[in-house]
């Protein structure tokens, strides 16, 4: 049966590989289709359509948006978006705009402590992706300034570290009209993940459904077999549509492997056929 992967980030986020890397490596895991769905950019998916149409593999054009629902930050993927739409582009830059202002001040901080990293030091490192949490522990431990990814986040970057800086965030809705607005399908990503309880989630749901939801991912790769069960049942109460995926960043969740994530991850090509159908791209 074919499967496929529809949650991958690339080195235009905080992935460690190219667009035209991933459409490879999907290809030797057998899997028949990708999206890409970068954090706030949709910067690598031309790569990313030209090497599947040379290597014989489907890719989805996708995003995903990080937004702010109260306290909590909350992912809306965007699958089957037009990633030509200059209205859309123009948000997202913006939202880069946002997070570089919040890396400039986590290298300040950085800064006051006595590690010297500087904003150019990390543009000069990364030219092309849109600088994340990773990307800062990923130079600590380059730099010897930490043993490891982990111990860079619970020391400086994790929630209320030193170094920790909140970034601007939109609201769910603007997330689900910006990718709907674009043509695409919004679906809540990794539900589980953000820990809450079975009546908050149901609320969580209504509310992105009342917004234009389309999709939730309830196949991932952290979820247990309850999870998933729990999942399908949200979309079922809510006729929102299955989606799935690793949420694949190469090295940097060594962890989680494309397609399969922790080993026994399957998205089944149905769940891709679903999409494409309500997205008007069977």
């Amino acid at each position: 049966m074919k499967s496929v992967d529809l949650h991958v980030h690339s080195t235009y986020s905080d992935g460690t590989l190219t667009p035209e890397e991933l459409v490879v490596r999907a290809q030797q895991a057998g899997l028949s289709a990708i999206a890409l769905t970068d954090h706030d950019t949709v910067s690598g998916v031309a790569e990313a359509v030209e090497a599947g149409s040379s290597h014989g593999l489907e890719i989805v054009p996708g995003v995903e948006l990080s937004t702010l629902y109260g306290k909590k930050e909350i992912h809306i993927i965007g699958l089957y978006i037009d990633y030509t739409d200059d209205a859309l582009k123009k948000e997202l830059s913006g939202l880069r705009e946002s997070r570089e202002r919040r890396n400039q001040t986590v290298c300040e901080k950085f800064q006051q402590i006595g590690l010297d990293i500087s904003y150019e030091e990390m543009l000069e490192n990364y030219p092309d992706a849109v600088i994340t949490r990773a990307h800062f522990a990923d130079r600590l431990v380059q730099r010897g300034m930490v043993k490891s990814r982990q111990e860079a986040f619970s020391r400086y970057l994790g929630d209320g570290c030193i170094c920790y800086v909140q970034r601007e965030k939109i609201l769910p809705e603007k997330a689900i009209e910006l990718i709907r607005s674009s043509g695409g399908i919004a679906i809540l990503a990794h539900p589980v993940l953000y820990h809450m309880s079975s009546a908050n989630l149901r609320q969580l749901a209504e509310y992105l459904c009342r917004c234009g939801l389309s999709g939730l991912e309830a196949i991932y790769s952290t979820y247990t077999a309850g999870d998933e069960i729990q999942m399908r049942k949200l979309a079922r109460e809510n006729n929102l549509l299955i989606s799935g995926g690793s949420d694949y960043h190469g090295a940097n969740k060594p962890h989680i492997e494309l397609g399969i994530g922790r080993g026994s991850l399957f998205v089944p090509y149905e769940v891709l056929s679903n999409i494409k159908k309500a997205a008007g791209r069977a």
